[in-house]
């Protein structure tokens, strides 16, 4: 018990017998920190050898670039406005318009208006070059292309697009030659025939008939080197060839390749979902299968992804194909967007250019026009225009009037055609151009929107990003710095894979039909004839008399 009296003590006499309890909290004070830094010794040497065995390296990094070929601003505000209508949402909003950070200029190094391959250069290769290179600059030599450097660098990389493999922009990333129809080497480079070896280790796509000998009836080479087999023999790539395949996840190996069509693979509202994947689906496994893959080497992967028919859909001045693939691409973005908020990395969106001058509002009579366009026309259509042409083409030749009028039109969303628009498209019964032509002029007039070209346009183009590090690439910007900027990102060197080109074989073997130094308007000469043939083939591939097409 305490003395009673302490606290009549004065002040100093209390301090003063409290001092001994002071003195010995203090020691124990002492005492306890330094027990604890001895034992945190302890400890830190005991775990010294795990944490130095399991050393933090760099984040993985993933880097998604993402073309809509020909697509403008004008698609955008016709493919919104379709949605609104279909939905009923007035106030419905793309996936793309969340993440616009600016737009681009497109021009190549010979003319204000660009092409696919040199749009996608310039992509690439970050450099600009003339119409119709591909991973080439002017004065015919090949650069280094991100996919090609994301490679070099340990980097998984992969391409999914719904045209040909071998098409202008994956073509681009991933061979070098003079001109963008030389399809044929173009499909050896993407299978690591060329110097660098296999650059690619997934990719989706169509364009089976470039993989194929010419001894194949699928094949659209003019040699007999069969692709196929090299691919899987000498470069041990998993083939997928049909949706079956495709479905089958545990055939998703890498390197991976998947040719789903033997050309272009189809417009989104004529693609069967039993025969073909959707754009979206491609990027889905795409994503899934490299990321599962990055997990073991630690980098992380670049993907290129192409909405490809959105550009046909508009060089065909057909808005029908082209809402439907706009709208496509904008699922696939919203998907590609989904996984890099998830894992972090960095989408980017963009066009190469646009195509055809779409406007959304159009003079149809001579008096003041009405501020009006009719997405419903567009909405009740049921096939593209190519799709419909080629119908016309193969259909028996006595039944074809009736034909026209009570199968074409209707799926054209036309019930009561009048005999004008009847006779108009049995007037062009063998000419496929003629036939998507007047289907456009048709559908155009009554869905009140027009077309200026059946080219490209000198546009600006927006650009879309999505990830953290998209904040430094913002406003109007030229189209190379785009690939200056993934470049950076990615930690990459594009002069360093340039510089193993120097023998990159741009004009292929002079004993396969192109001389080394040749001019390239000269092969732009040759190929631009084979193209037109090319396609024409393509769209009338059946063209016999005496066939029908379910529509």
């Amino acid at each position: 018990m305490a003395n009673e009296h302490d606290t009549l003590l004065p002040v100093h006499e209390q301090h003063v017998r409290d001092e001994p309890n002071r003195v010995s909290w203090r020691l124990k004070k002492v005492h306890y920190i330094l027990l604890s830094v001895v034992f945190m010794a302890i400890g830190f040497f005991f775990f010294l050898p795990f944490l130095a065995k399991k050393k933090v390296g760099p984040k993985p990094k993933y880097a998604v670039m993402m073309v809509s070929d020909g697509m403008g601003p004008a698609s955008l505000s016709m493919s919104r406005s379709f949605a609104e209508y279909i939905t009923g949402d007035k106030d419905y909003i793309l996936p793309l318009d969340k993440h616009l950070i600016g737009s681009s200029r497109t021009r190549s190094s010979s003319s204000l208006i660009t092409d696919s391959a040199a749009g996608a250069t310039a992509f690439s290769c970050a450099a600009k070059s003339y119409n119709g290179a591909v991973g080439v600059l002017d004065g015919g030599k090949a650069c280094g292309t991100l996919l090609e450097a994301a490679k070099e660098a340990g980097y998984l990389t992969g391409m999914v697009v719904t045209s040909r493999i071998t098409d202008a922009t994956p073509a681009s990333f991933s061979s070098h030659v003079a001109n963008r129809f030389m399809q044929s080497l173009i499909a050896e480079y993407q299978v690591g025939m060329g110097p660098l070896g296999r650059s690619t280790d997934l990719m989706f796509g169509g364009g089976l008939c470039s993989f194929l000998p010419n001894s194949s009836y699928q094949s659209c080479r003019a040699d007999d080197l069969d692709l196929l087999k090299y691919a899987k023999a000498e470069q041990d790539f998993n083939v997928l060839l049909d949706r079956a395949e495709f479905d089958d996840s545990t055939r998703h190996q890498l390197p991976l390749l998947g040719l789903f069509s033997g050309r272009h693979m189809d417009y989104n509202i004529d693609r069967d979902p039993k025969s073909q994947p959707s754009l979206t689906e491609m990027v889905e496994s795409a994503l899934d299968t490299l990321y599962k893959f990055s997990q073991s080497t630690g980098k992380g992967f670049f993907l290129l992804i192409e909405g490809s028919r959105i550009d046909m859909a508009s060089h065909n001045n057909d808005p029908v194909a082209h809402v439907h693939d706009v709208l496509e691409y904008n699922r696939a973005f919203q998907k590609a967007s989904d996984f890099i908020e998830k894992t972090g990395g960095v989408l980017i969106s963009t066009s190469d250019h646009e195509t055809g001058g779409l406007t959304v509002g159009r003079q149809v009579t001579p008096e003041y026009p009405d501020y009006i366009w009719k997405p419903e026309v567009l909405e009740r259509a049921t096939h593209s225009f190519e799709y419909l042409a080629k119908s016309i083409m193969i259909h028996e030749e006595s039944e074809l009037r009736s034909y026209i009028q009570n199968s074409i039109f209707p799926a054209l969303g036309i019930k009561k055609p009048s005999h004008k628009m009847v006779n108009s498209l049995y007037d062009a019964r063998s000419n496929v151009f003629e036939l998507i032509s007047r289907m456009s002029l048709i559908i155009g007039e009554q869905a009140q929107i027009g077309y200026t070209t059946h080219g490209h346009t000198a546009v600006d183009v927006n650009v879309y990003g999505s990830g953290d590090a998209i904040r430094d690439i913002r406003g109007n910007i030229e189209n190379i710095e785009i690939g200056k900027y993934l470049e950076e990102y990615l930690g990459i060197s594009l002069d360093q894979v340039t510089s193993k080109l120097t023998d990159a074989p741009i004009y292929g073997d002079p004993d396969r039909g192109f001389k080394a130094g040749a001019f390239v308007h000269e092969i732009l000469e040759k190929h631009s004839e084979v193209n037109t043939r090319e396609y024409e083939d393509y769209l009338a591939s059946s063209a016999k008399r005496g066939h029908s097409v379910e529509l």
